[in-house]
């Protein structure tokens, strides 16, 4: 399958850039303290024994500039795989460019020579520049759905322990 021109997928030598990507989109989502991520965890989450995730980067004059993280999902009323995008990000030098337009146009060739069903993913509600990205290229808001999520010591707790 062949990616859009500046679109390739990520290798073990980007995960430096791939966690300072991460990181820069904590800080546009104003959360920047929130990532406890690291190299090692990349490594394994990326190119691990059980992988859990992939990545596109987006390179421009050798840099890595933009970054789409995904994993696959599973649909229980269509009995296939989909494809959740976790997080997208591009240096704001270089948004506007394109990118963005050819990491969907990436993910989604990902999906359909898969033969996924879904490609689905979430944005703050505040993210206004982003709501009119996805807007503008056909993406459907799932309004009838809330996303709930329980971690740290919650998720502890419910577990038992």
């Amino acid at each position: 399958m062949e990616l859009p021109e500046g679109i390739r997928e990520v290798t073990p030598d980007d995960v430096p850039d791939v966690l300072r990507l991460i990181k820069e989109l904590a800080e546009y989502e104003r959360d920047p303290d929130a990532v406890v991520n690291t190299e090692d965890l990349l490594r394994t989450t990326l190119f691990g024994e059980a992988p859990v995730a992939s990545a596109l980067v987006a390179v421009v004059d050798g840099a890595v500039v933009g970054l789409a993280i995904w994993f696959r999902t599973y649909s229980t009323w269509t009995g296939v795989a989909g494809l959740h995008l976790e997080d997208l990000y591009v240096m704001p030098e270089h948004r506007g460019s394109g990118l963005g337009k050819a990491f969907f146009t990436a993910l989604a060739r990902i999906a359909v020579d898969r033969g996924y069903a879904r490609f689905e993913w979430a944005v703050l509600d505040w993210n206004t520049p982003s709501i009119g990205f996805y807007d503008a290229i056909g993406g459907r808001r799932m309004k009838d759905w809330i996303t709930y999520r329980i971690d740290g010591a919650r998720l502890t707790e419910l577990a038992g322990g």
